[in-house]
């Protein structure tokens, strides 16, 4: 069903070029008449959207100095609160933000109706323990605790304003479970699920002969716990190629053997080609969803992955992957001993990824706000 009313999208920023990125690029696509509204934007994000015709609005951060490199730094001072709280909304019917900070603490009339699609809570507000625990900080370990003890006060003042702008949003998107359980945790809201997609549409051709490879394809951060396959992999003398970059690279250059491979960035085509080549896919982190998973099975490969969060939406253990239960290398070098590519089926990896399609995303999503709609017409919102 066609959505008639009037609709603007609003995203925390357009810097990186990961998961919500791609989402909020597709619903762009879905409602091109739509305008953006974000916090700040890098000028790959603008160029992009400028030529599809497509309006971007950004908030006075974009004009502060290193407004890209230091967003982080701006979010301590409640900059982002203000910024998006600046952003007059008032001639939309629908609001939807796609957030993970502060795209939800926009404001809006009372006649319009406010969706978030939420793909976690801040973890920085609500988890600040877990989410600094591995927080690389150039090298330097101490600065971890005095970035902790410098932001308890302002992280409790993030947690209290979060809660309140919540309360605000008339409903709640989450794309998995873990974020849904964290919607009703933190903000005490009830939420739908609607899980984002894989993005494998590129054809190519197989160009890698060499396919006795595991594979790692994430940004290289701590928090991911990439130096678990790295030192499993070096320890047991398997391949394994690294496909990424970040901070954490450094590190791992440090201990990685002469049978892990360190790529750095590669190309869609490439990063495809080594996709569907390889043994299997090592997942190592904890994410509230994770869509490379769904990439490698789309591509016909299993899975092996950290079993918690999102790889347990998209994951079957003994048909489409395995899992290893400790974010060790111990454990995870044990499922890797174990671990039989023969025994996956190349179809049955595919028919667990086309559960998370565009498509699939796309019906889910115009079904919601359908809804939505019929609902605001019946009660007069």
């Amino acid at each position: 069903m066609a959505i008639v009313m009037k609709l603007a999208l609003v995203c925390d920023d357009l810097i990186q070029n990961g998961g919500a990125e791609r989402v909020l690029d597709f619903v762009s696509q879905m409602f091109p008449d739509a305008p953006i509204y974000t916090s700040v934007a890098t000028e790959h994000w603008l160029n992009l959207f400028r030529k599809r015709g497509h309006t971007v609005r950004t908030s006075f951060l974009q004009k502060l100095p290193f407004a890209t490199y230091l967003n982080r730094v701006y979010s301590v001072f409640f900059l982002h609160i203000f910024a998006f709280e600046s952003f007059d909304l008032s001639n939309y019917d629908i609001v939807l933000s796609l957030s993970s900070r502060y795209a939800h603490f926009v404001i809006t009339k009372p006649s319009t109706t406010h969706i978030c699609y939420c793909h976690s809570p801040g973890r920085m507000f609500w988890e600040p323990f877990s989410y600094f625990e591995r927080e690389s900080f150039g090298g330097v370990s101490f600065l971890r605790g005095l970035a902790r003890l410098f932001l308890q006060i302002p992280l409790s003042f993030l947690r209290i304003m979060d809660y309140v702008a919540a309360q605000h949003v008339d409903y709640f998107i989450a794309n998995s479970v873990v974020a849904k359980n964290r919607i009703k945790k933190y903000y005490g809201r009830d939420s739908k699920v609607i899980n984002p997609f894989s993005d494998i549409t590129v054809s190519f051709q197989n160009s890698v002969k060499d396919s006795n490879y595991f594979l790692v394809l994430t940004r290289l951060a701590a928090w991911k716990r990439v130096d678990i396959a790295v030192a499993a992999c070096t320890k047991l003398g398997l391949k394994l190629k690294v496909i990424g970059k970040g901070p954490d690279l450094p590190h791992l250059k440090r201990f990685a053997g002469p049978t892990v491979q360190l790529m750095g960035f590669v190309s869609e085509q490439e990063k495809l080609n080594l996709l569907a080549n390889c043994t299997a896919l090592i997942n190592t982190q904890f994410e509230d969803f994770g869509i490379v998973p769904v990439e490698a099975m789309a591509l016909g490969k299993p899975v092996i992955a950290y079993r918690k969060g999102g790889a347990l939406e998209t994951i079957v253990a003994g048909k489409t992957g395995e899992f290893f239960d400790y974010q060790i290398p111990e454990n995870l070098a044990e499922t890797l001993k174990n671990f039989n590519a023969t025994n996956y089926s190349s179809d049955d990896c595919r028919k667990q990824a086309v559960k998370f399609t565009k498509t699939h995303f796309k019906a889910q999503l115009l079904k919601f706000l359908a809804d939505v709609v019929s609902a605001s017409a019946r009660y007069g919102k």
